[in-house]
């Protein structure tokens, strides 16, 4: 077998999140070579799925910051053993598969169809999301004079209307108002309209056009609001974020089925489809390497390299990237993002970089009366979502109410594979910054928890939490995905000798040989500018467009079972476990 430095790459992918792992699908069924590596010992980028004992590992890199991560402020906080009961208890660390960037697919989402054209999705397990759930305050549970009380309600947790019939069987909403919210969802629900509403409205802020152009009051604009999945405060939300993607929550229900409108890969999420793509990359003939990362990459001299042949792919010269371990290859195009190439350490604040704060709590009750069957032959939802939305928490002494930002939960059920039996897990986020969105975050899961009424499940305790942040840089019109090459001029360009962008990659001025592919924006669910930049980033591969973007025939080449043999065959050559082999593994250790 060759050595990786024997072998001429064209290229190579740095990285195994979502974003390069669509890419290796993509040209999974080109005759390409491709080197993809992955600095870390997993699959899944920021997107991974990882056990107890990765994640306590993963908490000390984080917080260690010895390369470039998306991450920082990584705390892990275990409860006490309370009695013997399995559920009231942490299992064993492969029982659970903790998703880093939990985040919903909205059927209307365009990278479900890509799944089926690129003949991927059967080895894909689709759950369905269920209700979404918005929290108030009750209105008695505080004593006027003496502050809280201890038996006074914690609040109210309303299921938010999925539709038409939701909307005028809810007895809370009077006639008017009902009218008043079908007119708006009509026309939320009907993009033809889209285009005067933004130009009129797109700038200002949505409570104000809802109160304007539909009279909907205060009340009943907050489960609106939800649909939005804003990180903003209400009247910081603008009317060009609030309508489309209300548009997209109100067309994406019923389009697989009753009663739901989004979806979740099982065993781990978005971590799954990663490893789905990598998957088809090495049954494509890609090598995959973990830990390894590249440490400096440079232009090949043209004094003592010719050019490439003519008709060639890449007719520049390649670039030589140095590898940790002193492997040196050869590749003519090098992909990944910002934390998978080298580059200057970035600054975590600025402009063009978003902050959100997230928590994971492992809970030992299964919290079933939240799992609510929308509709008649509708799916069993395993995970669902509760909105906090501001004005909904207090942050005494800290943020004035009507400043706080609002928080989102999505709570998955043990149907996912994240957890054992009995118990749920509730992923947080919110755009508040740290110190104090741990206390906002650890407040919204305990309230939520405070606010479930009482049932036959267990009483809920907090069993683990994880809280961290994640930074996020917006790549700009012109670099998403972000290209950049090496100066020919400039033969000799290691990477502490670069001139740093203010996003902190190294700038260069000629035709593109570096692909910057952003990962997934952050958020409640994915966004569809995720396969847009892998479409961007395959073309330019590719030499331009052609139309065939994960357009795949059924393979005919392989028998069942083979694609996983064929890449355990490639993972074993190189000393390594097989993509996805890991959620198999844990499949069994679960049941």
């Amino acid at each position: 077998m060759e050595t990786l430095g024997e072998t001429p790459w064209d290229v190579v992918l740095s990285g195994t999140g979502l974003s390069q792992s669509l890419l290796a699908l993509a040209l999974s069924r080109s005759a390409k070579k491709v080197l993809h590596v992955d600095q870390n010992e997993y699959y899944g980028g920021t997107e991974a799925a990882l056990s107890l004992q990765e994640i306590e590992a993963w908490v000390e890199k984080v917080n260690d910051a010895t390369r470039p991560s998306p991450f920082r402020n990584a705390i892990l906080q275990k409860e006490e053993e309370q009695n013997s009961d399995p559920a009231s208890s942490l299992g064993f660390s492969r029982a659970y598969s903790i998703s880093l960037s939990p985040q919903l697919i909205y059927t209307r989402s365009n990278l479900l169809p890509a799944l089926v054209s690129a003949k991927v999705h059967a080895q894909l397990e689709f759950l369905a999301v269920g209700s979404w759930w918005i929290y108030s305050k009750a209105s008695d549970s505080r004593d006027l004079e003496n502050g809280p009380t201890p038996d006074a309600p914690a609040g109210e947790l309303r299921r938010i209307p999925g539709g038409r019939e939701d909307v005028f069987s809810d007895k809370s909403i009077d006639l008017r108002s009902s009218r008043s919210l079908m007119k708006f969802l009509k026309l939320a629900a009907d993009p033809q309209n889209h285009p005067a509403v933004l130009e009129a409205w797109g700038s200002k802020a949505f409570p104000e056009y809802l109160l304007s152009e539909f009279k909907i009051s205060k009340s009943l604009q907050a489960p609106l609001l939800a649909l939005t999945s804003s990180p903003h405060p209400a009247e910081q939300t603008l009317t060009s974020l609030a309508i489309p993607r209300i548009h997209q929550h109100l067309t994406s229900i019923g389009l697989f089925g009753p009663g739901f409108g989004a979806v979740l890969p099982r065993w781990g999420g978005l971590s799954e489809i990663a490893q789905v793509g990598c998957r088809a990359g090495a049954v494509g003939g890609g090598v995959y390497v973990l830990n390894k990362a590249i440490e400096n990459f440079e232009l090949v001299s043209k004094a003592t390299e010719q050019e490439a042949p003519s008709g060639s792919d890449f007719p520049k010269p390649p670039l030589r990237l140095r590898l940790n371990g002193g492997e040196e290859i050869e590749a003519h195009l090098i992909v990944g993002s910002d934390e998978d190439l080298p580059q200057h350490e970035p600054s975590p604040a600025g402009p063009d970089t978003v902050q959100i704060s997230q928590s994971i709590a492992i809970i030992s009750s299964p919290l079933s009366s939240l799992f609510y069957l929308a509709a008649e032959g509708a799916p069993p939802p395993a995970a669902t979502v509760v909105v906090f939305p501001t004005g909904s928490l207090d942050l005494d002494d800290i943020l004035p109410t009507e400043k706080v930002p609002p928080v989102y939960l999505t709570v998955h059920s043990s149907d996912t594979g994240e957890c054992p039996n009995g118990q749920s897990i509730i992923y947080g986020h919110t755009s508040l910054p740290q110190p104090h969105a741990s206390t906002l975050l650890s407040l919204a899961t305990q309230t939520l928890l405070n606010s479930i009424p009482p049932s036959p499940d267990p009483k809920p305790l907090i069993l683990w939490t994880l809280l961290y942040t994640r930074f996020h840089h917006i790549p700009t019109s012109q670099n998403s995905p972000h290209c950049q090459s090496p100066s020919a001029s400039s033969p000799s360009l290691p990477a502490s000798a670069t001139v740093s962008t203010p996003n902190g990659l190294p700038s260069y001025t000629s035709d593109s040989q570096i692909i910057n592919l952003p990962p997934p924006p952050p958020g409640l669910a994915i966004d569809d500018s995720v396969l847009k930049s892998v479409r961007e980033a395959w073309a330019k591969i590719n030499g331009g467009d052609d139309g065939t973007f994960l357009l795949f025939e059924e393979r005919t080449d392989l028998g069942e079972g083979e694609e996983a043999d064929e890449l355990g065959k490639d993972a074993a050559e190189e000393g390594l476990d097989p993509a996805g082999s890991d959620s198999q593994d844990r499949d069994g250790e679960r049941e």
